[in-house]
């Protein structure tokens, strides 16, 4: 992605790839209502292959309490998760469910 450093003036950008049982549970629908909460910027989809991308961009602190509540709310279910720092995207003002 092209973009700003990492993180910035106390932003950042996360790509974080969930596998486990992570599709069927509500995690988009969770993620989405906690990032909106949070004041994250971003989206949420599944992936074919079974795990789901979640792209997370704001101050570091929301983005890092985005991503605690999903690690409590789906402890049993999250069986792996991959995070990436990615460079700042800029993302337009909210955050969707994509398909």
């Amino acid at each position: 992605m092209n973009g700003t450093p990492h993180s910035s003036g106390g932003r950042c950008c996360r790509r974080i790839i969930f596998r486990g049982r992570v599709q069927g549970v509500g995690f988009r629908y969770t993620a989405a209502s906690a990032a909106r909460a949070c004041r994250v910027s971003g989206y949420v989809r599944n992936c074919a292959d079974g795990t789901v991308e979640l792209l997370a961009e704001g101050p570091v602190e929301n983005v890092d309490r985005l991503l605690q509540r999903l690690v409590e709310e789906f402890a049993g279910n999250i069986e792996q998760q991959t995070l990436e720092e990615v460079a700042l995207n800029e993302l337009p003002e909210g955050f969707e469910i994509r398909r």
